[in-house]
């Protein structure tokens, strides 16, 4: 409830032309989000840790807050991977995604830290 933000509803959605609610004029309908962090994972190359955002009770985005970077090699198969990986946790709605061939221990971690956030967040 805290993070519902009334004050900017009434305009904007009328702006958005968004059917998504079925034409409902709640305003507090498309406001009703919900961020939840979950573990710092660890992997023998780094860190990994995601942050979710959940709408109306389905996952509308997952963003990467710790990748492996601490060498170049690592940093660059974290910044090739993390699309992929959110991409595949959006299409799945779940944290049973395919990973990344090459970035077993990223995807892994991934998988574990999202999954968790899931949890904490009910869905």
């Amino acid at each position: 409830d805290a993070t519902t933000d009334g004050s900017t509803g009434g305009a904007g959605d009328a702006t958005t032309g968004d059917t998504a609610t079925g034409g409902a004029s709640d305003p507090t309908a498309q406001a009703q989000a919900l961020t939840v962090t979950g573990p710092v994972v660890s992997t023998r190359w780094g860190a990994v840790q995601v942050e979710i955002t959940v709408e109306n009770g389905q996952l509308a985005d997952v963003a990467a807050l710790q990748l492996p970077d601490g060498d170049r090699r690592s940093a660059s198969i974290s910044s090739q991977v993390e699309p992929t990986l959110r991409s595949q946790a959006l299409s799945a709605q779940s944290a049973e995604i395919d990973g990344v061939s090459g970035a077993t221990y990223t995807s892994v971690a991934y998988a574990r830290s999202l999954q968790a956030a899931l949890d904490s967040a009910g869905i």
